[in-house]
């Protein structure tokens, strides 16, 4: 499948799909059309003789000086020079081509200027599987991405490094060389337009709501087995109940925990076993909990729709062909939402880990043996699994610290306010992270948990996903290497087998 940029914006779904996936781009000619007018307008300002930004000046504090004619292309290869300032470790391939989908959508959306053949010097690099060599810092979320941004655009010119299709890391000129690819000579405006843009924090927010949404099935999932394995109740999932209090995520998340607990002989055999009277709020409060973080990825998810589909340069190319200075480029929405993200998966995570001690803990467990020991004492079970949870939720709740509130000015003060939303987006990739293995710890000691509670079983669904994670875990017994088993449940999460596995059974939202 080929992905076309045309007049309509991309969708998430598109963009993961190159990111990801490594599918084909081309551009429509309505497209390269658009752009052929755009750049006639810019080439009517470069000629005007007129003092503009970004096209006969200097750049951010240096906007004041005014740049000859015959030095006017040089002042867009200098600025990428030195704009290719990152430092620290690589950053993962995925990211890097996910910013180069979103800043070639801005390219051809209207407002950059942009020669045609520059643009599809672009799409061309993706298409090749070169990706250029991206660092941890530089990009101080306002202006655009810039650093990051100006790495890419060093490859598109034939300079710095790159990762080529095979992974190799390379000279860029040769690379370009061994796929076709001519280096690109930057015309006026097309440095400044092809690193001023928030395409790497958003890049990394569509590839956080992708995995973001599917761990969120996947924990009502894991919720599912350790409400059984805890012999709670599945009366307080009903329809009617949360209809008192119909947040979408809440009515999602319950309904999913309504279907996935049906015809559960854990739950029918204890129906009538009033001794808890309430279940703990780590499996009453699921819903709530679990839908709240719903909620917010629903936000992200809105955040993320629009700044996809705009327009982000500066100078914009107007309608009328006039350049227009804004400030577009900065990235507090992306920031913000991408903050919110990891404030909501530390708390969801918070509470998974409450239902894994709870399973472990003899005095809380309900029958279950000391910390799902084969032999309590001379095995120590799941102990030190649920620290390493613990471990996690930890780091999560550091990570929920929001980048956002932060701002240290540059540029000489005259960028004195910056959204720090890619230090947002590095941190929310790292908590995802972490999730993934919250969700899989919880998901091993439930799936043990209800392999110790035979002849009981749980319901249909959760039995064949416990089956599942047991066969890849090992499930009961003597005490063994736990580290491996850890790794491939999480592993398995990262697939999303399971849910393609329980789809089978029940829908999920």
């Amino acid at each position: 499948m080929t992905v076309v940029v045309g007049l309509e914006p991309l969708t998430r779904d598109q963009l993961v799909a190159v990111a990801r996936h490594f599918e084909q781009l081309s551009l429509s000619p309505d497209v390269l059309e658009r752009l052929s007018r755009q750049r006639d307008a810019i080439d009517a300002l470069v000629n005007s003789g007129e003092a503009i930004y970004g096209l006969s000046t200097g750049f951010g504090s240096l906007a004041t000086t005014s740049i000859s004619p015959e030095r006017r292309r040089d002042l867009q290869r200098s600025l990428i020079r030195s704009h290719a300032a990152g430092v620290g470790p690589e950053v993962e391939a995925e990211v890097v081509r996910a910013m180069m989908v979103s800043r070639l959508t801005n390219l051809c959306s209207g407002v950059s200027g942009v020669r045609p053949a520059t643009a599809e010097a672009y799409a061309a690099l993706i298409n090749a599987n070169i990706t250029p060599i991206v660092h941890e810092f530089g990009s101080l979320g306002c202006s655009g991405d810039l650093a990051p941004l100006a790495h890419v655009a060093l490859a598109l010119m034939g300079e710095g490094d790159v990762r080529d299709a095979g992974g190799a890391r390379r000279r860029a000129i040769d690379a370009l060389t061994d796929a076709g690819l001519e280096p690109v000579e930057l015309a006026e405006k097309e440095g400044l337009a092809l690193i001023n843009g928030t395409d790497g924090m958003l890049g990394m927010l569509i590839l956080a709501l992708d995995d973001g949404l599917a761990l969120m099935q996947q924990m009502d999932l894991a919720a599912s087995l350790s409400i059984q394995a805890l012999l709670g109740t599945d009366q307080v999932f009903q329809s009617e109940i949360h209809q008192l209090r119909p947040h979408p995520g809440q009515l999602a998340s319950a309904q999913n925990l309504t279907n996935l607990l049906a015809d559960s002989p854990i739950v029918g055999a204890h129906s009538e076993d009033f001794s808890q009277v309430q279940d703990a709020y780590s499996l009453r409060c699921a819903p709530q909990v679990h839908g709240a973080a719903r909620d917010t990825f629903t936000y992200a998810t809105q955040v993320a729709n629009i700044e996809l589909a705009a327009s982000i340069d500066n100078p914009s190319v107007l309608t009328d062909g006039t350049l227009a200075s804004n400030g577009n480029f900065h990235g507090a929405p992306v920031g913000y939402a991408l903050d919110f993200l990891a404030i909501a998966l530390a708390d969801v995570a918070s509470m998974s880990e409450r239902r894994t001690d709870r399973l472990l803990d003899v005095n809380r467990s309900y029958g279950l043996p000391p910390f799902l020991a084969e032999d309590a004492g001379v095995d120590s079970g799941l102990m030190i699994a649920q620290y390493a949870q613990a471990g996690l939720v930890t780091e999560m709740k550091r990570l929920a610290s929001p980048a956002s509130v932060d701002s240290i000015p540059s540029s000489g003060m005259q960028e004195d306010h910056v959204s720090m939303g890619w230090h947002a987006a590095r941190k929310l990739r790292k908590s995802l992270d972490a999730f993934r293995d919250v969700l899989a710890i919880e998901l091993l000691a439930s799936a043990r948990a209800l392999a110790l509670r035979a002849p009981l079983t749980g319901s249909p669904v959760t039995v064949a996903v416990a089956k599942r994670v047991n066969a890849l875990s090992g499930g009961p017994g003597h005490d063994r290497w736990l580290s491996p088993e850890i790794t491939a449940v999480s592993d398995l999460v990262a697939s999303r087998d399971l849910l393609e596995l329980a789809s089978r059974f029940v829908p999920l939202q």
